[in-house]
């Protein structure tokens, strides 16, 4: 591929609580856009650590930090999904993908908070991560939706 004909890679985070259906859309989504995804709770079930382990976690964020980086340096579209609780963290991340000329796309999934409820229950029964109703409350509790203005700082979906 030559360097005129190549295509402006997207960045795309993924904004919501826990079983919103992030998961479910990066993989779509990942699929679509020729990207790469990634997923701290995978990650962290795979290597065997705790997905609780708040210090673990914000280590494997910062490494998916310096990759993305490079991803997007290469023209290599990257579909990040861990939620996005804080406005902070999305300004960076657009921000990022803005430095190094990408797309960048916010994804907020709005799920009514009792069917969240409904399906860590349900997917916690069925062997997923233990998170309880007091995680979720407490997650509720820290989670900053984004506002119409704050999404209308991002790139449409393609």
């Amino acid at each position: 591929m030559t360097e005129g004909t190549r295509k402006q890679p997207r960045l795309v985070l993924l904004c919501g609580l826990p079983a919103s259906g992030k998961t479910t859309l990066a993989r779509e989504l990942a699929d679509a856009y020729g990207a790469v995804r990634l997923n701290p709770d995978e990650w962290e079930l795979a290597l065997g650590i705790d997905p609780f382990d708040a210090e673990f976690q914000v280590k494997l964020e910062a490494e998916f930090s310096g990759l993305t980086h490079r991803l997007l340096e290469l023209g290599t579209s990257v579909v990040l999904e861990w939620g996005f609780w804080a406005r902070s963290e999305r300004d960076e991340k657009r921000e990022l993908g803005r430095s190094l000329g990408a797309a960048v796309e916010l994804r907020f999934l709005d799920v009514p908070y009792d069917e969240l409820v409904r399906r860590v229950v349900d997917r916690h029964a069925k062997g997923g991560l233990a998170i309880t109703e007091s995680h979720m409350e407490r997650y509720r509790g820290i989670f900053q939706p984004p506002t119409d203005d704050e999404l209308a700082l991002y790139d449409p979906p393609l």
